[in-house]
């Protein structure tokens, strides 16, 4: 931390926001077609990790800690705000379905694919598994979900387990996201194959053309209500978490249930219930929690540690691809039962792996119509994805 060039926190925060937003600026101006292929989240957390490893600015601050134990349930929160199960599931009806069993696809095919290549992944040490685990976070919910898990599980974001998923979740990002984008022309062939009834996409398409997602121009008071909102859940959920007894889940002293699982599950249920109350119709809490989601990625990038890299990141990512074809199966079979179109399929993938960065460019891909209920599809996964993916941890747990 001594040696970095930039060590002050005000510094390193500075460094973290100028990356994050130089790469949007550069998508919103320039239009490169590059960011159609690595979207500004890769490089968002690349750079980082450049920088810290060129001791630019440290592997270690106090402000990591700060955002690790404060910013990110705070984020939790204020994604969650949004949340409406019920518009969801009139507007998108048998979708949601799928996208349910797209996510237990997620959470059954880990432990296979942990399985199948644990051999590998030896000489990652005893804390493997949690890798799949907070990937999982990232493939039910979205990047801060993935945080999230890791602190639920314990898992050091300095560590292998921890960056080679992040690697594995932009790696299988570039191939999967195209497949999603590609599905589109095979429409005729999908809607043969699943018995889609005529009339099917229409009704879906004037559901969605009902939703609104506007809450109203965010004014500087909304700011504040938010700042309360997400430090008070924190605040709350750090507290009751602190009077549970930690759970181990074997003969080891390892526990499984810890403060850290206890806060995210809080976290997470406050602020399910606080998108049932007047507090979700206060604007600006998604872009807010957008932001500070894509700050804390570049976080994640600058405490990575490329010194410890070895050939072990290949079984990794093995595992990854095997795991995400598993879904695609459960996906496939999702759409087969519940008779549904193409375009659904593709958002209700989307809104699992890519969280509401992806579903909503594979929507507007498929049919713009579909953009607000890719949004609120990819909500539901924030809402769901720390406690599916805490148990997909367990699961791998017992498989390694």
């Amino acid at each position: 931390m001594g040696n970095a060039l930039i060590g002050s926190s005000a510094g390193v925060l500075a460094v973290l926001a100028g990356v994050t937003s130089l790469f949007f600026m550069l998508e919103k101006r320039t239009h490169w077609k590059v960011f159609n292929y690595f979207p500004p989240l890769i490089f968002i957390y690349l750079i980082p990790v450049a920088l810290s490893n060129a001791h630019v600015i440290p592997t270690q601050s106090a402000v990591y800690g700060f955002m690790r134990e404060s910013i990110l349930p705070m984020f939790l929160v204020l994604m969650l705000l949004q949340v409406d199960f019920l518009a969801t599931v009139r507007a998108m009806g048998r979708g949601v379905g799928v996208m349910l069993l797209g996510t237990l696809g997620v959470v059954v095919g880990a432990p296979i694919a942990l399985f199948l290549v644990r051999h590998g992944l030896q000489a990652m040490g005893p804390d493997a598994w949690k890798g799949y685990g907070a990937l999982a976070g990232s493939w039910i919910g979205g990047t801060g979900n993935m945080a999230a898990t890791a602190v639920a599980l314990d898992l050091d974001d300095r560590s292998l387990a921890f960056g080679y998923g992040l690697i594995s979740d932009n790696a299988v990002y570039l191939i999967w996201l195209p497949i999603l984008l590609m599905s589109k022309n095979f429409a005729g062939w999908f809607h043969r194959f699943t018995r889609i009834p005529k009339d099917r996409v229409a009704s879906v398409e004037k559901a969605a053309a009902q939703l609104t997602l506007e809450t109203g121009k965010m004014e500087m008071r909304h700011v504040l209500y938010l700042a309360f909102l997400g430090f008070g859940v924190t605040a709350l959920a750090s507290w009751l978490a602190a009077l549970l007894p930690e759970i181990p889940t074997g003969p080891d002293t390892q526990a499984f249930i810890t403060a850290g699982t206890y806060k995210i599950l809080i976290v997470t249920g406050l602020g399910i219930a606080l998108s049932f109350t007047k507090a979700s119709r206060i604007p600006g809490s998604h872009v807010v929690a957008m932001a500070l989601v894509y700050l804390f990625v570049a976080r994640m990038g600058a405490v990575a540690d490329l010194s410890k890299l070895d050939s072990s990141v290949l079984w990794f990512l093995l595992g990854a691809y095997i795991w995400i074809f598993i879904h695609g199966f459960f996906l496939v079979g999702a759409a087969k039962i519940f008779k549904t179109d193409v375009h659904t399929t593709a958002i209700a993938s989307a809104a699992n792996i890519g969280g509401a960065a992806s579903a909503p460019i594979v929507a507007a891909h498929h049919n713009p119509v579909l953009v607000p209920v890719a949004v609120l599809m990819a909500l539901i996964g924030y809402a769901i994805g720390n406690p599916a993916a805490i148990f997909t941890g367990l699961l791998c747990k017992w498989v390694f």
